[in-house]
């Protein structure tokens, strides 16, 4: 029972420093377009290509899909390799946008931000096209 116990809590310890910590901070809908719009933050749209001509792109967003090599390569090309530089990720619902917002922050980038409403709605909130924001 004792070799039990032990096994349980190691396995509970190691679980939790694989787990990634995430220093990103969400934004909303409303802030990245403002923000996107004054030139204050890079907001990337994540999301395939075959999504953008479905839905629209949000205005001021960079299409740089994560579904393509050089995903990190665009990112730097895009931020002028600046890893410092604001940089807000939006995908349909907020999954994708925090894969890859851990990918940024494992590559350095310390200065990202999840739209984690996306495009379509989350449990953040209703989504870019629901608040009827701007499209290109």
């Amino acid at each position: 029972m004792k070799l039990l116990k032990a096994f349980a809590i190691i396995l509970f310890v190691s679980t939790i420093s694989l787990t990634p910590s995430f220093a990103a901070e969400f934004m909303s809908v409303g802030k990245a377009h403002q923000q996107s719009k004054a030139g204050q933050v890079y907001l990337v749209d994540i999301r395939r290509p075959s999504e953008w001509k479905q839905t629209g792109v949000a205005k001021h967003a960079s299409k740089i899909t994560m579904h393509k090599e050089g995903f990190l390569d665009r990112i730097a090309a895009l931020t002028g390799g600046d890893k410092t530089a604001r940089v807000a990720l939006i995908c349909a619902r907020g999954n994708r946008s925090t894969r890859m917002i851990n990918l940024l922050e494992q590559n350095g980038y310390t200065n990202v931000y999840n739209v984690k409403e996306g495009m379509l709605g989350s449990p953040e909130g209703s989504g870019w096209l629901a608040k009827g924001l701007p499209l290109q």
